[in-house]
């Protein structure tokens, strides 16, 4: 799976061939709603998301305000609490859907669990279903926003091998990263280890766990007790936030990067702790998926596969640089 950012712009993605049998599946979905959707409450946009204990989240749902709001549509937020929560996501995809809104958006805590699955093909037979950010194999969803997470992990793989090429001193690396049936993490390992291909860096262990910054900053000192002499450290966004607290004052600190961007790795590159991170524009995500599901409330298929460009950005960066919600914002929650 590869999507050649010279094929984005910050509005349309290309569509990458993993998914171009879905084009054909959008319709048929679309098509097939009946008639007592269009009759729903088209005002109402229903969101299902993993979780808003890692910040990226945060400025996917800000993004989804911001556009909802210019649209005079509203918005229902159901976070599942983790990526472990499996049945409280499928519970609230029924309770979704029993509200009878306008769209679906769902950020999936599973590529293709098949209880999710399930219970996705069900709610889509009444309303359109569109995947958020991450990557879940359904042919029910009418369109997918978000990014290739391989292209994240390769476009960094690249940066750190342009910083650490070949023929130079060895660098050690672990990986932290989300669990492994969230449908964002195989494909970014891939990408990385691509990317970093013909570089002086090896990977030689990888952790995963719940994104949430204390769950991947109990992985990270697992990591640190079984790899002591690591040179460079490549996580999640949270773990990356809890290596820079955690190697702050040490005296030979491990290099740090980033396999997705939010507040706290922002900062880490502002004040140079961080050598890099791929940004993927969480809130234009939001605001892409609000437009596709306003599309869709209309009839509409629009493009099956939307996403922004990335961009890697690299330690030194200006604070105005990068476009995140505000450092107080937090989504309304029922």
């Amino acid at each position: 799976m590869k999507t050649d950012c010279s094929c984005l712009s910050n509005r349309l993605g290309c569509i990458a061939p993993v998914y171009r049998r879905f084009l054909g599946a959008a319709i048929v979905a679309l098509g097939g709603l009946s008639a007592g959707a269009a009759a729903a409450q088209a005002d109402l946009l229903c969101v299902l998301v993993p979780h808003f204990k890692d910040e990226y989240w945060l400025s996917v749902a800000y993004g989804l305000e911001q556009r909802a709001a210019e649209l005079g549509l509203s918005l229902r937020f159901f976070e599942a609490g983790g990526y472990d929560a499996l049945q409280t996501q499928v519970t609230q995809l029924s309770e979704c859907a029993d509200l009878d809104p306008g769209a679906i958006l769902i950020g999936a805590v599973s590529s293709d669990a098949p209880a999710l699955l399930v219970a996705l093909d069900r709610a889509a037979e009444a309303h359109p279903v569109i995947g958020l950010v991450n990557e879940l194999h359904s042919d029910a969803l009418v369109a997918r926003i978000g990014v290739d997470w391989a292209e994240m992990g390769r476009l960094l793989g690249q940066s750190l091998a342009a910083r650490f090429p070949a023929g130079g001193p060895m660098q050690q690396a672990i990986l932290l990263s989300g669990p492994a049936e969230a449908g964002w993490v195989a494909p970014t390992e891939q990408g990385l280890r691509a990317g970093l291909d013909g570089s002086a860096i090896t990977i030689t262990a990888t952790y995963g766990a719940d994104t949430g910054t204390a769950e991947q900053l109990r992985l990270l000192e697992q990591a640190w007790a079984e790899h002591p002499q690591t040179d460079l450290v490549i996580g999640s966004a949270p773990a990356i936030e809890g290596a820079m607290a955690l190697f702050r004052a040490a005296p030979h600190p491990p290099a740090l990067a980033a396999t997705y961007m939010s507040h706290s790795v922002a900062r880490g590159l502002v004040g140079g702790k961080v050598l890099a991170a791929p940004f993927d524009d969480p809130i234009e995500q939001g605001r892409l998926a609000v437009d596709a599901a306003h599309r869709a409330i209309a009839g509409s298929l629009g493009q099956p596969q939307i996403g922004p460009q990335i961009t890697v950005f690299t330690a030194g960066i200006a604070a105005e640089g990068l476009s995140l919600s505000p450092s107080n914002y937090f989504p309304d929650l029922d």
